[in-house]
């Protein structure tokens, strides 16, 4: 299984792109995560550029579509997901037709200095995605791998000196 991980943060040192290696680490066996890391690249989201998109965006949207399922792991601005990331799943999820993120399994996890971590965050790309049909739900037999990394996330945010709260994929806050 090939997961797409997406850090919502521009930082080279962001805690998300730190929680999509403790992801990676965790992972089972079979299954491997490949971070995507243009970002940055992506032009501002233009209805009229939607079928001649650019290079860098039909490269994002290849990458989704090879991926067999998205993993994103942002930070909480002002309330919400930075505007690069919204950014990103404007494009990945129009045209409704022929969307990347369609019937795409998409994950959501997030960790910010706040005191509610990124629980504010962690809902917007859930509903973008869905909105053109991804599932982002996990399965029961998911819960597992799932604790163990969190379990991870924390012990290095509190070895890092921030422990902090952070917020699960199911949207419980995780405290740290």
């Amino acid at each position: 299984m090939k997961i797409l991980g997406i850090a919502g943060s521009l930082r080279a040192g962001s805690y998300n792109r730190q929680l999509l290696q403790l992801a990676a680490d965790n992972l089972p066996d079979g299954a491997e995560l490949v971070v995507w890391e243009g970002l940055r690249d992506l032009p501002a989201f233009d209805e009229d550029a939607e079928g001649t998109p650019s290079l860098a965006v039909a490269g994002f949207r290849a990458a989704v579509a090879d991926a067999d399922a998205v993993l994103i792991a942002t930070p909480e601005y002002n309330g919400s997901i930075p505007g690069a990331l919204k950014n990103a799943l404007d494009w990945g999820s129009r045209p409704r037709e022929t969307a990347a993120f369609r019937s795409k399994p998409v994950a959501v996890i997030g960790a910010s200095e706040g005191m509610l971590g990124a629980a504010r965050a962690s809902r917007a790309p859930h509903g973008a995605a869905r909105d053109r049909g991804s599932r982002d739900r996990l399965r029961a037999r998911d819960r597992p791998r799932q604790d163990a990394v969190w379990r991870g996330a924390r012990q290095r945010a509190t070895a890092l000196g921030q422990p902090g709260q952070c917020r699960g994929v199911d949207g419980a806050a995780q405290s740290g």
